[in-house]
C-alpha cells in the first residue's frame, strides 16, 4: 500500500474519514469524534490495510485452515 487518499467530512460532532488505496481503489471508512481527527485517520488507514491484506493469497505452507 504505497499511496492512500484521505477524505474527511464533518457531520455535527462526528468526523467521517474515508481512506482509499490509490492502486486498487478499495476504501475503508471510520467515524469518530471531531476533536480527534488523527485518531480517526489512523483507524481508517488501519482498516484499509487489514482489508487489503485479507485479500492476499496465503503463502505456501503458511498455516491456513485445513478442513
Amino acid at each position: 500500500m504505497a499511496e492512500v487518499y484521505i477524505e474527511l467530512r464533518r457531520n455535527g460532532a462526528y468526523l467521517k474519514c474515508t481512506a482509499t488505496c490509490a492502486e486498487t481503489g478499495k476504501e475503508a471508512i471510520a467515524v469518530g469524534p471531531v476533536n480527534d481527527p488523527e485518531g480517526v485517520k489512523r483507524l481508517a488507514v488501519l482498516k484499509l490495510r487489514n482489508k487489503l491484506e485479507a485479500r492476499r493469497p496465503l503463502k505456501p505452507g503458511g498455516g491456513g485452515i485445513v478442513v
